[in-house]
């Protein structure tokens, strides 16, 4: 999921990543809005309770030096 864009609703519940080329379609309609830029996250502007999402599992090198961003 290297390409995958994150995607949050109003009520800052995760959905489904997304691919950046419609994260991009969905900030120019202006139904979405960018959250944090590390990493990229953009939150709907309507809520989508009934979603399902799928359960993701997320990866962190331990050795990188990479320094902690707020949003």
């Amino acid at each position: 999921m290297a390409n995958s864009v994150f995607v949050i609703d109003t009520d800052k519940r995760p959905q489904n990543p997304v691919h950046p080329a419609h994260a991009r379609w969905l900030l120019n309609q202006g139904k979405a809005a960018i959250y944090c830029r590390l990493p990229f996250t953009i939150i709907l502007k309507e809520s989508r309770p009934e979603t399902q999402t799928t359960p993701l599992e997320i990866k962190i090198d331990p050795g990188s030096k990479q320094p902690e961003l707020p949003c």
